[in-house]
C-alpha cells in the first residue's frame, strides 16, 4: 500500500480526481482524520474536510506505480 498527502480545494478537481481514479481496478481510500471514504466516490470526498490535505492510500503497488505520475497535480508535500 503506498500512501500520499492530495489537497482537493475545488469542485473542479474532486471531479477530475475521482474521474482519475475511477478508471483503475483497486481499491482507493481517502482519510481525513478519523473519517476514511472511497476515493471514487463524489459524495464520500465532499463529507470530507477539504479545507485540509487529506491521505490517499493507494491498496495496489502496481497500480499505484502507474497512478501517481497522474495525481502530481493533486499532491502535496
Amino acid at each position: 500500500m503506498k500512501s500520499i498527502k492530495v489537497y482537493l480545494d475545488t469542485i473542479d478537481k474532486v471531479k477530475d480526481f475521482v474521474n482519475t481514479v475511477s478508471v483503475c481496478d483497486s481499491d482507493f481510500d481517502l482519510s481525513s482524520g478519523r473519517y476514511v471514504v472511497d476515493a471514487k466516490s463524489i459524495m464520500g470526498i465532499f463529507s470530507l474536510d477539504l479545507s485540509k490535505s487529506l491521505t490517499l492510500n493507494i491498496h495496489n503497488d502496481e497500480v499505484a506505480d502507474r497512478i501517481l505520475p497522474k495525481l502530481k497535480a493533486y499532491e502535496v508535500e
